[in-house]
């Protein structure tokens, strides 16, 4: 088995939800796999978004790059819908003044359809998100 990026759009994922939405800088950005890009909130915390595989697969890394992204909690569900999530992962991240956060989360029982992503403070009145990208395998498609 060949080890992707799950997060990218051109491997199938996409975003279903997010809370805040800029028509310039839509959440869609966030998996287009072109760093000039990103999903920037619209104040107020919490703002999540989530991820859709549709297929089951294992994550083994995940690397995050956002901007003033003080807190941020992940979520997982192998549900074939968006319901049941389980808390994953939490971070405080350390604020990088005029670079990119570049976060690398080595993941444990990483298996997952749907991965929701919760900031939940960050420093300033808005956060942007840049990429997710997630290193792990198909472990199977959709029955």
């Amino acid at each position: 088995m060949r080890k992707v990026d799950l997060c990218l759009s051109s491997e199938g994922s996409e975003v279903i939800l997010a809370t805040s939405s800029d028509e310039k800088h839509p959440p869609e950005n966030i998996i287009d796999g072109n760093p000039e890009t990103f999903w920037t909130t619209t104040g107020m915390f919490p703002q999540e978004f989530i991820i859709f595989f549709h297929k089951h697969v294992k994550i083994e890394r995940l690397v995050i790059q956002s901007y003033f992204v003080r807190t941020l909690k992940i979520e997982k569900s192998t549900s074939k819908e968006p319901v049941d999530f389980q808390q994953w992962i939490e971070k405080d991240l350390v604020h990088t003044e005029g670079q990119l956060q570049n976060e690398e989360i080595v993941a444990r029982d990483g298996y997952a359809t749907y991965l929701r992503f919760i900031i939940v403070s960050a420093f300033d009145h808005f956060a942007s998100v840049h990429s997710i990208s997630a290193d792990g395998i198909v472990v199977s498609d959709f029955a």
